[in-house]
């Protein structure tokens, strides 16, 4: 049996109208859904885009309802679709790339040794996994950074599982292809 996630509790005193708790589930969505973002529309305009997320799930809180995964879920499909507007209207405008020395020291839980991303600094990762195509990239912030199954990555990039599956394979692939390229 699968231990309980701790950042249940959080959610359910979160939605309760507990403020201590939403800093709590912001703590530990923050940092993940930052590095997702970055990937999605870079380093100079994740912040903000995340902050726009952020305000969104705050005003819509009252229609959520569900479990810390569902929660994290729902915040990343929120910061998805900020990023796809956001892009949308930055089209036109140029764009500049700045480095994400600001997101190596960012908490994160999870153990990525296991991983080929385990091999290289966050910085280095986040720039390898924007170079793949980008349903790839998507699939795997999604599936092996995010750490979220893949019905769940499939409901947030709104495609089947199945697919968000396979370019999660692709995408390690050529990522493990590039590492043992580039040692």
């Amino acid at each position: 049996m699968a231990e309980p996630d701790p950042l249940d509790a959080a959610v359910e005193r979160m939605l309760a109208g507990d403020e201590s708790a939403f800093r709590q589930v912001y703590r530990e969505v923050q940092p993940p859904l930052l590095r997702y973002l970055t990937v999605l529309v870079g380093v100079g305009d994740a912040e903000d885009v995340a902050s726009d997320a952020w305000s969104q799930a705050f005003r819509d809180l009252h229609s959520f309802s569900g479990d810390a995964d569902g929660f994290r879920g729902w915040v990343t499909t929120i910061g998805r679709n900020r990023a796809v507007d956001h892009l949308r209207r930055s089209s036109r405008r140029p764009s500049s790339d700045e480095s994400v020395d600001d997101l190596v020291d960012l908490h994160d839980p999870g153990d990525v040794e296991g991983d080929p991303l385990g091999k290289v600094e966050s910085e280095e990762a986040l720039k390898l996994i924007a170079s793949l195509p980008k349903d790839q990239a998507e699939a795997i912030m999604l599936r092996t950074v995010l750490g979220f199954d893949a019905p769940t990555a499939a409901r947030i990039l709104g495609k089947r599982p199945g697919a968000v599956r396979a370019a999660s394979h692709r995408g390690l692939k050529q990522l493990a292809k590039k590492l043992s390229e580039n040692p």
